[in-house]
């Protein structure tokens, strides 16, 4: 959930700037110079609204929007083929996305959260509250680029430009252009199809050209980092059970699980995931190893079925099971026996024949411990190797780390991953904003792409007005009812379970 004292910090915010504006609106004496300096730096404030709107970047709008009118025209006529496309898209997806929430929501073990294309997204439910600035700045970066997708269009297309703005509506950040209405009405409705679709399409492409980042990073980052050597720490959290003196820290490279070798983080979850399904590893011991550590110890059952056999508070020794080569009983033995001794420099095994051929004469002793749990060596040089006794979730969970090495001391180990997830947040949002703002739904570039498209191509065919309107609206009102249906039953999915 979001901390009490952030939604304490927004709302008393908000509270303070409208107290604020509703005095400086009121008073006799300030009334007129406030809103001469509202108008002059194009703000406008509201109840839980702030604007900004300028001129500045005008000229920029218009060089934009003037170079090579040629390569813009095609530009802009791929993004009225792709918003087309969009548009009829979202719908069939939206449909497709409320058949699973209601299927999710009927099933008494609903499916993975990751099994849908589009979820509704609650900042603290699940969006964890650490990801916020990146969750914003991505919102902020898509609305911008889908606006300049919109003036750039615009302008090409002969409607004047009159300014840009961002506004903060709650704690959500976006952006807009204000366009002459006028002149927008008067080009031809494929002119506008290309105005309305060029913010669709300029979300589509900067998804890709962040999907295309994420994927480049190894190239790009290869001036000051190196990849493919183990998988850098970059967090452990407090409560982790790899924390201490004896566990992992910031900086430090782990190049392998048990037998499985790290090169990257994508190795990191895949030799965890591997350990969690396969049966714990054994090692090989000399039996005279063996019979020199292995003092009487009671021996019990515990409620899975496993044995413990050590009875002392030693956090270093460990219950290990194994059987007697000689022996053609199938009920194992078990020894209490100091982890590291048994693990370090020690083959890994799955039974005593894999021991065979050393220089004396082995067995394979594996850790006896509760379901799921596991025994991991985790190599990190040059430090000793850490041994982690639990559930192999703990360390996929409680640490966070990153591909990409420094080169050099003093360059940041937080760069990549900060660019890894921001480029991750916007092939999510502006993905997202791509879809839903094509959906023909009211108030949305979908019903403005809707209204150009049917005056577009059925002119001929419905030849009044006023029933190609009807159409329209009865289109837009099944749109915004199949959206306003996902984001409510979305809604209170999320928050319900």
């Amino acid at each position: 959930m979001i901390p009490i004292p952030v939604v304490v910090l927004v709302l008393g915010g908000w509270c303070a700037v409208y107290l604020a504006d509703t005095v400086l609106k009121t008073s006799a004496s300030l009334r007129a110079s406030y809103e001469e300096r509202l108008a002059a730096y194009g703000l406008n404030v509201s109840p839980f609204h702030i604007r900004w709107q300028t001129t500045l970047f005008n000229r920029l709008f218009y060089a934009w929007g003037r170079w090579r009118p040629g390569l813009l025209y095609r530009w802009f006529n791929l993004g009225m083929v792709f918003g087309i496309v969009a548009m009829f898209g979202s719908v069939l997806l939206l449909g497709k996305t409320l058949v699973q929430t209601l299927s999710q929501m009927m099933a008494e073990t609903p499916p993975a959260p990751h099994d849908r294309v589009l979820q509704v997204v609650v900042p603290g439910i699940n969006l964890p509250v650490s990801q916020l600035t990146y969750f914003f700045g991505a919102i902020l970066v898509s609305g911008v680029i889908h606006e300049i997708g919109h003036g750039v269009a615009a302008i090409r297309e002969q409607v004047r430009f009159n300014g840009f703005g961002i506004f903060l509506f709650v704690v959500y950040p976006g952006a807009f252009v204000d366009l002459l209405t006028a002149h927008l009405q008067l080009v031809s409705p494929v002119q506008q199809l290309r105005i309305f679709c060029a913010g669709v399409w300029h979300n589509f492409v900067l998804g890709v050209v962040s999907l295309a980042a994420l994927f480049l990073m190894p190239v790009i980052m290869f001036p000051f980092y190196h990849t493919g050597v183990g998988a850098l720490i970059t967090e452990v959290t407090e409560d982790s059970p790899a924390s201490g003196p004896r566990g992992l820290s910031v900086g430090e490279v782990v190049t392998g699980l048990q037998d499985c070798a790290v090169g990257n983080v994508e190795d990191w979850h895949y030799c965890l995931g591997m350990i969690s399904r396969t049966p714990q590893t054994g090692y090989c011991m000399s039996a005279a190893t063996l019979q020199q550590f292995n003092f009487p110890a009671r021996v019990y059952k515990r409620l899975d079925g496993s044995v413990e056999c050590c009875n002392n508070e030693s956090l270093t020794d460990v219950c290990f099971s194994y059987g007697q080569p000689e022996s053609h009983s199938l009920r194992p033995q078990h020894a209490c026996l100091p982890a590291r001794r048994a693990i370090e420099a020690n083959r890994v095994c799955r039974r005593n024949l894999d021991c065979r051929g050393g220089p004396l004469p082995s067995l394979c002793v594996t850790p006896s411990l509760e379901n799921q749990t596991r025994l991991i060596r985790v190599k990190h040089p040059p430090q000793a190797d850490m041994l982690f006794v639990g559930y192999p979730q703990h360390l996929q969970y409680t640490v966070s780390l990153s591909s990409f090495i420094p080169r050099c001391s003093f360059i940041n180990l937080d760069l990549p991953v900060v660019t890894e997830t921001f480029c991750k947040y916007l092939i999510s949002l502006s993905g997202a904003l791509a879809v839903i703002n094509a959906v023909p739904c009211f108030a949305l570039d979908g019903q403005w792409i809707l209204t150009s498209f049917l005056e577009a191509t059925l002119t001929s065919l419905i030849v009044e007005k006023q029933n190609r309107e009807l159409v329209g609206f009865l289109i837009l009102l099944g749109g915004s009812t199949l959206l306003a249906a996902n984001v409510a039953l979305g809604l209170w999915l999320v928050t319900a379970r």
